[in-house]
């Protein structure tokens, strides 16, 4: 049989999925080997140095640089709270003395009588590793965190705006191909609590929905296009990296399908329906270079839920007859179906150019031949 390899989009309602949870430096691991862990859970922790607070003690006590550490109530090593006295003046024969309170608690590193400042540290700031995904820890990395895995349902997107977060799914829209905006989400919180939750939509959502989608506490938005125009309304600005997930807008974004007004695929957004209430792990992060990243969202599977038939699992990139596929350029654009036909011989466009095409059946039956690069597989 003819096959070929192509990239994929993994929309899977039951795979095995490994979260490899870090600390960016070394640490302390909490959790053991076969240990079941919350989504919540912490993982691994580190501390980090506090900020650092510079204090201008010449200029408080009104005095030269070089007085200041023979004025000082505490040195370098002490640790102080937040208005406790840290230095006091001298005065003229015992009167008008000048006491200077801290401003910050932490800890005294320096101390300069050239300059007159004192440097003060703050406490340390923790840093952890959650799991991100309920399952069981297979794997310890010593001093730097452990890889969970999960039998769980995976959705790529396209491309997503946030970080990590997670949530209870909750649809607000009634199909794939209902503009999600802001009279979707009000018309949800009067039923019921969107705090934290992971609402999914239809196609394309609006810069409005984003807005009250902030306002009720929603942790992210799942959707299956988003405008140009409107992701700028959003972010503030023209977004012109390759690598995405650091934005710091409150909310993570996910889209699976591209950019438009496209409606999400009938089989993602009913596979999202089917897990309705159920805790969500969502990721926007997408890197569109080298080394491809794409947003996720992840559920974890209970004990009790249906075995799903599998059926046989295609070869990893493998195209072959009757492979799902997403077409990805003008102008079938966003459609969803099946590979019917791959001929050997490249076929002349109508371009005037020679490439190798694959035939596709749509939804309606219809036959288009396309360009294999102008598809994606869609691996289950």
């Amino acid at each position: 049989m003819a096959k070929a390899y192509t990239p994929g989009l993994k929309v899977s309602a039951r795979t095995t999925f490994r979260a490899r949870r870090l600390l960016p430096v070394q640490g302390e691991v909490l959790v053991k080997l076969g240990q079941v862990v919350d989504a919540r859970d912490v993982i691994a922790r580190t501390f980090i140095d506090g900020d650092i607070v510079p204090i201008p003690m010449a200029a408080l006590l009104s005095v030269p640089a070089a007085e200041v550490p023979d004025l000082l109530l505490v040195k370098p090593g002490d640790t102080v709270t937040v208005g406790q006295a840290i230095a006091r003046s001298k005065g003229i024969f015992g009167f008008g003395k000048k006491e200077i309170a801290s401003p910050a608690g932490g800890t005294v590193e320096s101390v300069s009588g050239t300059t007159g400042q004192m440097i003060l540290r703050g406490p340390p700031l923790a840093v952890e590793s959650k799991a991100y995904i309920a399952g069981t820890v297979v794997e310890i990395i010593p001093g730097e965190g452990a890889v969970v895995e999960a039998d769980a349902v995976f959705v790529q997107g396209i491309f997503g705006i946030g970080g990590e977060t997670l949530g209870p799914l909750r649809i607000v829209t009634p199909s794939e191909s209902t503009t999600l905006d802001g009279s979707h989400l009000d018309a949800a919180a009067r039923s019921i609590s969107l705090a934290g939750a992971v609402v999914v939509g239809g196609a394309r959502v609006t810069a409005a929905a984003v807005t009250a989608a902030r306002k009720a506490g929603v942790a992210a938005i799942i959707a299956g296009g988003i405008d140009d125009a409107d992701l700028r309304d959003i972010l503030g600005y023209d977004l012109g990296v390759a690598i995405t997930g650091t934005e710091k807008i409150g909310i993570t974004i996910v889209v699976t399908e591209g950019f438009g007004d496209i409606a999400m695929a009938s089989r993602t957004f009913a596979l999202l329906k089917s897990l309705e209430g159920r805790e969500a792990s969502v990721n926007g992060a997408t890197q569109i270079r080298a080394g491809v990243m794409r947003p996720e969202i992840v559920v974890a599977r209970h004990a009790g839920d249906a075995v799903l038939a599998q059926g046989a699992r295609p070869e990893e990139g493998a195209l072959e007859i009757g492979t799902q596929v997403r077409l990805i350029r003008d102008p079938y654009f966003g459609l969803i179906g099946s590979v019917s036909a791959l001929p050997n011989e490249p076929a002349v466009l109508e371009s005037g150019s020679r490439a190798r095409v694959l035939e596709v059946t749509i939804e309606g039956g219809q036959r288009v031949t396309v360009p294999r690069a102008n598809i994606e597989l869609i691996e289950t």
